[in-house]
């Protein structure tokens, strides 16, 4: 079976969740299926072509350089089979190459545009030709793939015209044999983190989804003696990295042992910090599933977060961790779990079991790939060319 693959996102350029699942569900389907992935960057190696944006349009809004990436993919996918895009960033591409090559298009939704109206900042009048993209190819995919339970229901939700029985769940995944506890401490050595001192632990972007400014006023009240480690880049706009600055210097005022990483580190630096951390904290308000709580179940730590989209798919509120509502008394409540679960280190120990027996046991990648592969046989099987 001849697969293209579309994403922006595809190492060593992976900066979020949707990155992350592409990186992995690629190296499982290679052996499975012929495969090619394109992807936003330079340069091509076996089986992976990059594309860059059309110079002419250097300046130009990110969504128009990004509908010139969808173009160029396009052109470059005839021979395939079956296209699967990633994200609206590459979901247009996979429309065109339906339409083009007469092949079905697979479509995987990691987040919804609709549910997303803080893009607006970010990309301006793009943002109505994001949605443009997204809708339109959701609604003419062959099938469309849904991260978790929740965010079935958010497509259909958004996106009403589609019939239910092209819409599909499967969970992203977990490379538990390279996410595991890793208990060396080079990485809290160079941060400079006190190694006799616990340490509550955040990973993502600086962005309105995952709710920092939530997490910089919550922590202020959490146990004085406790660290805070907070690995947040890639802010969408100058707007949301200014207040993230201003809430992140009012913190550092206010209590100790506040670290900030704004770069990227290594993955295996990440596993160390996830392994060490008393808790790690995900207060997002939209998630479609949430693949850096797996994460960090898998390095054994339990996961404070908010009961939003599929996290309650992923962390088992009381086993693996604890779910936070969303709701007018969110940072109250987020200080309040975090303590709960730092005052008690044995039902910590105990959760960040559960979190990696968790992770382990339904969230291998492997089966991912498996379910995926079969989707496509199923697709192609029922597929009738224009």
């Amino acid at each position: 079976m001849r697969v293209g693959l579309l994403t922006r996102e595809y190492p060593p350029d992976v900066y979020g969740g949707a990155g992350v699942h592409v990186e992995f569900l690629a190296r499982e389907l290679r052996p499975l299926v012929d495969l090619d992935v394109h992807c936003w960057g330079e340069g091509r190696a076996d089986g992976v072509l990059r594309h860059r944006p059309w110079s002419a349009l250097d300046g130009a809004n990110d969504a128009l350089r990004t509908f010139s990436v969808d173009l160029a993919m396009a052109t470059a996918l005839e021979g395939r089979e079956l296209v699967h895009s990633h994200t609206w960033y590459a979901n247009l591409g996979g429309h065109v190459a339906k339409l083009l090559h007469g092949v079905p298009h697979v479509l995987t939704a990691h987040s919804l545009e609709p549910l997303r109206p803080w893009k607006a900042e970010q990309l301006g009048g793009g943002y109505a030709l994001s949605s443009w993209a997204e809708r339109t190819a959701i609604e003419a995919a062959d099938a469309v793939v849904a991260v978790s339970g929740a965010m079935r229901e958010d497509i259909l939700s958004c996106y009403p015209a589609l019939d239910p029985a092209r819409v599909h769940v499967v969970h992203n995944g977990i490379d538990t044999a390279l996410y595991r506890p890793d208990h060396g401490t080079e990485a809290l050595t160079r941060i400079g983190l006190d190694p006799k001192r616990p340490f509550v632990l955040f990973v993502g972007r600086i962005t309105r989804q995952k709710g920092v400014p939530h997490l910089l006023r919550a922590v202020r009240d959490i146990d004085p003696g406790v660290q805070v480690v907070l690995c947040a880049g890639a802010p969408d706009t100058p707007e949301i990295d200014r207040e993230f600055r201003e809430l992140h210097a009012e913190l550092s005022r206010v209590r100790e042992g506040v670290h900030w990483i704004p770069q990227m580190l290594p993955r295996a630096d990440v596993i160390q910090l996830l392994t060490h951390a008393a808790v790690f904290v995900c207060p997002s308000v939209y998630e479609p599933l949430g693949i850096v709580n797996l994460e960090a179940m898998a390095c054994g730590t339990p996961v404070v977060a908010s009961r939003v989209g599929g996290i309650p798919e992923v962390v088992d509120d009381g086993r693996t961790g604890v779910l936070v509502d969303v709701d007018d008394a969110f940072e109250t409540n987020l200080t309040r779990a975090l303590d709960s679960v730092l005052g008690d280190p044995e039902a910590a120990r105990r959760m960040g079991e559960a979190g990696r027996e968790r992770a382990v046991g339904e969230f291998g990648w492997d089966a991912v790939a498996r379910r995926t592969v079969a989707l496509y046989e199923e697709v192609l099987g029922n597929f009738k060319a224009p």
